[in-house]
């Protein structure tokens, strides 16, 4: 690095500088006060949708839990058709519960697949592929409920997962590995709820 003997020295040297590189300074600057006004603005943009998105769907969800009419539905298809993100997934959800109690299960399960293409939340595509499953198997698609259950690779999830196998195994006539399936669930310690419904069905296969 050349040394300066005096200030005036530097200043010249900075003036030189800038003359050179004044162009590029201002442009460099000016880019980065761009980026970083676009960044903020991109971010709020996103915090003002997502809040948006959730007004919204609370406004859906209770309609349709509390209306159910054709008119819920459609909007609440609507909103699950124009929000592809975990709103929209919710959404999806709801209406498959609502297919789910009124007996169509095939509806249930194509909302279930679709709100599984809305999020890429791990913990929500996990609560969605267990509900998938078990609508899976009351449509009497035991096969389809075992392989949508492969899907689910969390620890925290394995004993509702494990929990579901079995009774798909159930159906398919093979009470060992339901039994192994039963037992593989309560060690992995799950709630007492779950705990004492895993028990029963145990002792229910041992009568």
């Amino acid at each position: 690095m050349e040394v300066y003997s005096s200030e005036n020295e530097q200043r010249e040297a900075l003036m030189r500088f800038l003359a050179d590189n004044g162009k590029a300074l201002v442009i460099g600057v000016i880019i980065g006060i761009a980026a970083l006004v676009g960044w903020r603005y991109w971010h709020n943009h996103q915090n003002d949708e997502m809040m948006a998105s959730s007004a919204s769907w609370q406004q859906v969800n209770t309609a349709l839990t509390t209306g159910a009419a054709q008119q819920q539905i459609d909007d609440a298809a609507t909103f699950a058709k124009n929000n592809n993100n975990n709103y929209g997934a919710l959404t999806s959800m709801d209406l498959a519960r609502f297919y789910a109690e009124k007996g169509d299960f095939t509806t249930a399960e194509q909302q279930l697949k679709k709100a599984l293409t809305q999020t890429k939340e791990e913990n929500l595509q996990t609560l969605i592929k267990l509900r998938l499953a078990r609508v899976q198997i009351q449509a009497k698609n035991v096969d389809g409920a075992l392989q949508t259950l492969t899907g689910i690779k969390q620890e925290a999830w394995s004993a509702l997962a494990d929990d579901i196998r079995g009774d798909a195994l159930i159906i398919k006539g093979d009470n060992q590995a339901a039994r192994d399936a039963y037992d593989k669930a309560l060690k992995a310690n799950p709630p007492q709820a779950l705990q004492a419904l895993l028990r029963m069905k145990l002792n229910n296969l041992s009568s």
